[in-house]
């Protein structure tokens, strides 16, 4: 696992210098210098979204800064969460004066240091709302989906909450939007190879060279199970699978397909397996809109993939659809 780095406990900072400088309508700072924000400054009476992570996602979470999207991310180190100082600063870069959404996955650091941020916000009169992204099915069952992990399905979260604050719902409304939104969306991935972080001197977990594990988390956690690596179409339909049978949606309906790469799988392959989800769709009579295909959560060099499923509404149409821009994705008005 050859890495083009310099000083690998510089990883994170030469890397959000070299993001900022790419894309000069982001900036990067606060008191811990661990935020990306829009360089113009919030507007004033929009509600605010500000979301927070671990490196080692990209596009996932600072990609994600820009119009009709989020305006604001704290970063941690690769695969571990932010710290509460670049918490506080990415909400006090996000606020417009009428509150701030705090977006993010449901990670146990990620937590804890959002909900000090959000008391110290209010000491400073800003009032904000929580929402987590939980959309991983394979990190527990459905009676506990409270502690699901947050995964790719979360992109699908900011583009619904960002639509929402730019058509100027209140803070409420716009957290109502993605509690919509997360509740209709479910994710699982696969996992064909580990990834190294920087730091360290061996992969984040072991896998066999003609092994597949179904449900991994984007961190190395433990899937569903392990077997032998199978056809493509075999893999893309466990995952459909598992999605329809929470999701349930009927004949008719219309729903967001997200096809995502964790950062070593070719796009080909991305397209092998969208090719069958929509097959399986059309042979269901559900209809794809606004089909996502490429890298949109990775995890380092992982191989592997990941299947999201949001299933809509007119609302959620409409917020899915609506003009959004940031330097990975753009979705033309």
């Amino acid at each position: 696992m050859k890495k083009l780095l310099n000083d690998p406990s510089a990883y994170v900072e030469e890397m959000l210098a070299g993001l900022v400088a790419a894309h000069p309508e982001l900036t990067l700072g606060g008191e811990s210098g661990r935020c990306v924000a829009l360089a113009e400054p919030a507007r004033s009476g929009k509600v605010g979204i500000a979301t927070g992570g671990g490196s080692g996602h990209l596009p996932l979470f600072t990609g994600y800064v820009g119009q009709g999207l989020v305006d604001a991310c704290a970063i941690g180190n690769v695969f571990e969460g932010p710290g509460a100082q670049s918490c506080i600063d990415a909400i006090r870069a996000a606020n417009g004066g009428a509150g701030v959404l705090c977006l993010y996955g449901n990670y146990g650091g990620d937590r804890m240091n959002f909900d000090m941020a959000c008391e110290m916000a209010g000491m400073e009169d800003i009032a904000c709302e929580t929402v987590l992204g939980a959309d991983d099915v394979a990190s527990a069952v459905p009676e506990s989906a409270e502690k699901r992990r947050g995964v790719a399905g979360i992109v699908l979260l900011y583009k619904a909450a960002g639509a929402a604050a730019e058509e100027g719902r209140d803070l409420a409304g716009v957290a109502k939007a993605a509690r919509k939104a997360g509740a209709a969306t479910r994710s699982i991935g696969v996992a064909l190879s580990p990834c190294r972080v920087p730091t360290a001197d061996a992969p984040n977990f072991e896998i066999g060279a003609d092994e597949m594990e179904m449900g991994m988390g984007i961190h190395g956690e433990p899937g569903i199970w392990r077997a032998p690596l199978a056809a493509a179409d075999t893999v893309a339909d466990e995952m459909l699978d598992r999605l329809l049978a929470e999701l349930s949606p009927g004949r008719g309906s219309r729903v967001v397909p997200l096809v995502n790469g964790l950062g070593a799988t070719p796009l080909e392959e991305l397209f092998i397996l969208y090719r069958r989800v929509a097959e399986r769709l059309a042979d269901a009579g559900i209809t794809p809109v606004s089909p996502l295909v490429g890298n949109f959560v990775t995890s380092m060099e992982m191989a592997g993939a990941s299947l999201s499923l949001m299933v809509l509404d007119d609302e959620l149409e409409a917020l899915i659809k609506a003009p959004a821009s940031c330097p990975f994705w753009r979705v033309a008005a």
